[in-house]
């Protein structure tokens, strides 16, 4: 429904948008930078757009969506699927994307999730697979374009008090047993997408070339993308020429979008340290080597690492999100163990902070004469998220074109992570655009600055995007973006 065009602040607000595995999921507000991909040059010599600080901007008028659209996505919202587990929910959207004429695979990235589990849990729990869809669409020479949407929802309890909310309990696909939520706006994503097909198998007309739909699995935990790659995605199906994702924000006025030009969001890498000490009485600690003391020197020592050895204009964020150790007053504890979130851009500096903790755990054990700590970065991490200025530039243009010039602007990155990232990612290093799409009310927005109130974040148990808004902001937004694609 049509909602009355309101006036509202507009500060710089920063996205909270983008989930990943290990923690990139939680879209930690992040700084501007100045770094750019090595060689790159913006696309125009416009000058940078970005929302401007108090600026006054009224709520855009959005047509109705579709009402099928609306009862899908409360469909999906109610009854949410977690990663690696979305078998319902690949399903609906396999059935979607043939009844539109589009050639569908379901299942891919089987095998390399069985290995996956396997590996990691030593068994495959019951509906654990791999539930990618890929429906692709032939309609002439030209141009092929991927639209990704991801499926996963989180281990969060509903608490939005929506009459549609979920109310579903799971196990993850290691074992834990949890309500699950669709916390992180895939469900919007999901319906804009199939909203986005539907314009544009009634648009044959307007363009030709390849659409390939793509259905992701686990974006929660970052692992999607890279077991539908494995299962051939660029090698059975067309290659595309573009890759194109959004995700909706939970701090943007519904009816609007934003992105950002180069860097978008940041590598995620996780890090365990593992200090081994020599425990003992408490009131006796000349006899023991205290692993407690060594860790609150490592996390000390970890601070020089942004403030010391990342150039100033580049971001950086080295986060020690869990220190563990002891279990009782009087005992000094054999071990201690951090946990550690770190977040870059360029591959430069991520090499740069994950050999500095190495270095700085192995130099602080050694002062204090403890044993050589273990260090272990996950192998499993979220690479950064680059948009292609030149293939930016020019769908912004259409979006401008298409919502009003307005309501399309330019944002500072995050540090939050997107496993969106890994399809630009292959040899062919295909240019990609990952843009944010509003998720609050505007009047919600308006209010939330007037009081100084903060929104509910991504990820939150009450976060409630104002979807009647949204999903067809968004459909509208990457219907524009493919139509100029196709164009090439």
């Amino acid at each position: 429904m049509l909602r009355p065009t309101v006036a509202f602040a507009l500060a710089t607000l920063l996205v909270t948008a983008g989930c990943g595995k290990s923690g990139g999921a939680d879209t930690s507000p992040g700084a501007e930078v100045n770094s750019v991909d090595p060689g790159s040059t913006p696309a125009d010599n416009s000058p940078t757009r970005l929302i401007p600080v108090a600026a006054s901007v009224t709520a855009r008028e959005v047509s109705p969506a579709d009402p099928s659209l609306l009862e899908l996505y409360r469909k999906l919202h109610s009854a949410p699927e977690l990663s690696f587990k979305e078998a319902e929910t690949s399903h609906i959207l396999a059935q979607e994307l043939q009844a539109l004429g589009f050639e569908v695979t379901t299942g891919l990235g089987q095998q390399w999730v069985t290995d996956k589990a396997i590996r990691d849990v030593g068994e495959v729990k019951p509906g654990v697979g791999g539930y990618g869809v890929v429906g692709v669409l032939r309609n002439g020479n030209g141009p092929t374009v991927l639209i990704r949407t991801d499926m996963d929802a989180l281990p969060v309890p509903e608490q939005t008090g929506l009459p549609f909310a979920s109310t579903v309990l799971s196990q993850t696909w290691t074992g834990v047993d949890s309500p699950v939520m669709h916390a992180c706006g895939h469900d919007v994503h999901m319906t804009a997408w199939l909203g986005t097909a539907r314009a544009l198998v009634a648009q044959k007309s307007k363009w030709k070339g390849t659409l390939v739909m793509i259905a992701q699995p686990a974006e929660e935990i970052g692992l999607g993308a890279e077991a539908m790659l494995a299962d051939g995605l660029f090698e059975r199906f067309p290659k595309p020429d573009y890759n194109i994702a959004l995700h909706v924000a939970a701090d943007l006025p519904s009816g609007s979008v934003s992105y950002a030009s180069g860097w978008a969001m940041a590598n995620v890498d996780s890090v365990d340290i593992t200090i081994h000490g020599k425990g003992g009485h408490g009131a006796y600690p000349h006899t023991t080597v205290d692993p407690i003391l060594v860790g609150a020197h490592v996390v000390t020592a970890l601070q020089s690492l942004v403030s010391r050895n990342v150039n100033p204009t580049d971001s950086a964020v080295v986060t020690v999100g869990s220190f563990k150790a002891g279990a009782k007053h009087n005992i000094i504890s054999d071990e201690a163990r951090l946990l550690i979130t770190v977040r870059s851009y360029d591959d430069k500096t991520r090499d740069m902070l994950l050999d500095g903790i190495r270095r700085i755990a192995k130099g602080q054990a050694e002062a204090f004469g403890a044993p050589e700590p273990d260090v272990v970065v996950e192998s499993d991490y979220t690479p950064a998220t680059y948009n292609d200025p030149a293939m930016t530039a020019k769908v912004m243009k259409a979006m401008r074109k298409t919502l009003g010039d307005a309501y399309v602007e330019e944002r500072k990155p995050v540090m939050g992570g997107e496993d969106f990232a890994n399809y630009s990612r292959t040899e062919d290093k295909i240019p990609s655009l990952l843009f944010w799409v509003g998720g609050v009310a505007p009047e919600r927005v308006a209010e939330a600055r007037a009081s100084g109130e903060t929104l509910p974040s991504l990820h939150s148990s009450t976060f409630a995007p104002d979807y009647e808004r949204a999903i067809p902001t968004g459909t509208e937004a990457m219907t524009a973006a493919a139509l100029e694609l196709f164009k090439d």
